[in-house]
């Protein structure tokens, strides 16, 4: 007696399903991969580019599961090029041992001058923190400060203290010269020379526009393209703030590619979030917040923690500026 095997019909509007969905993953990795700001929607899926990353490959590997070949293998095979440029963000690059001088930079966006500032004090007493950069400082969240010692401990700045949340602020250990180094924009974004111990250093503390503002992404594409690039014959640069950015945006990849490194990537912590730092499922958590290093200084540690009564984390980082 011969028996045949009869198959089962497979389900058209499960195809279909991973169909848009591979079609959805494809659209989302092509933004990211061709550099595509596009409009403030296009801009925020790409800030989710690890989410999207896995979420593909997982929806690939069901649908080689469930045999639908062509689908599972275009989503599997986007997914692994998405990995490449995501992954090496989680593990530490090769690098020398620095000789110079040593600095820890912090740096914390206060929203709207609410943020806990005798714990920001505290942080930057126990932290030994010798360079604050700060966003969205207030009037009132100077007076705040003081009254919880900053001055004392990092008794030079540049304030720029505005109502809401445009305010910027740099507060060091060492003397500090005030320098324009971004043209004007939407928000404010203080600038200064810190006269360390041997060779200078430039800092601006960084805050772009939003580009998910219903006026549209312009601004925020103007303004990180007018950071400055590191200067290859004055003081080495540091930029360190809310880039409103993620390291998949093109903005802030090209500004990168002009000679700096992103410190939490050069450390393998690039995938730690740093907005909005008390999330659920929604928002997702991004890493929006950084500290861009010219490609000269060397980075030791990256720590991120969270910082009462802000949506976003504090960054500090350790680096050694090196001799002339």
């Amino acid at each position: 007696m011969v028996t045949t095997e009869v198959k089962a019909p497979r389900s058209g509007f499960a195809t279909f399903l991973l169909f848009l969905c591979a079609l959805a993953f494809v659209t989302a990795a092509l933004v990211r991969l061709l550099g595509i700001d596009g409009t403030r929607y296009m801009i925020a899926t790409t800030s989710l580019t690890p989410y999207i990353t896995v979420v593909g490959l997982l929806i690939g590997l069901f649908a080689l599961m469930r045999r639908r070949w062509v689908i599972g293998l275009t989503m599997t095979l986007v997914g692994i090029v998405l990995v490449a440029n995501v992954a090496p963000r989680a593990f530490s690059d090769a690098r020398p041992n620095g000789v110079g001088q040593q600095v820890r930079l912090m740096t914390s966006n206060l929203l709207v001058g609410i943020a806990d500032a005798e714990f920001v004090v505290q942080e930057v007493k126990r932290r030994d923190i010798d360079v604050l950069a700060m966003q969205e400082l207030t009037p009132d969240m100077v007076r705040d400060l003081d009254r919880a010692g900053l001055n004392q401990v990092l008794p030079n700045r540049v304030f720029i203290a505005e109502p809401g949340g445009s305010g910027s602020g740099l507060a060091s250990r060492y003397p500090l010269q005030q320098r324009t180094l971004t043209p004007p924009g939407s928000l404010q974004q203080a600038g200064a020379m810190v006269d360390l111990p041997g060779r200078d250093i430039e800092v601006v503390s960084v805050h772009p526009l939003p580009p998910v503002v219903t006026a549209g992404p312009e601004a925020w594409q103007r303004e990180l393209a007018g950071l400055p690039a590191p200067d290859s014959t004055g003081a080495l640069r540091v930029l360190a703030g809310d880039f409103n950015a993620t390291l998949d945006h093109v903005g802030l990849t090209r500004l990168i590619n002009k000679g700096y490194v992103d410190a939490a990537d050069q450390v393998g912590k690039g995938l730690i979030h740093t907005w909005p730092s008390n999330s659920g499922f929604w928002p997702p958590p991004v890493t929006i917040d950084h500290v861009l290093v010219d490609s000269k200084i060397i980075v030791d540690t990256v720590d991120v923690f969270d910082v009462p009564g802000s949506d976003h984390r504090a960054v500090v980082t350790q680096f050694v500026v090196p001799r002339l």
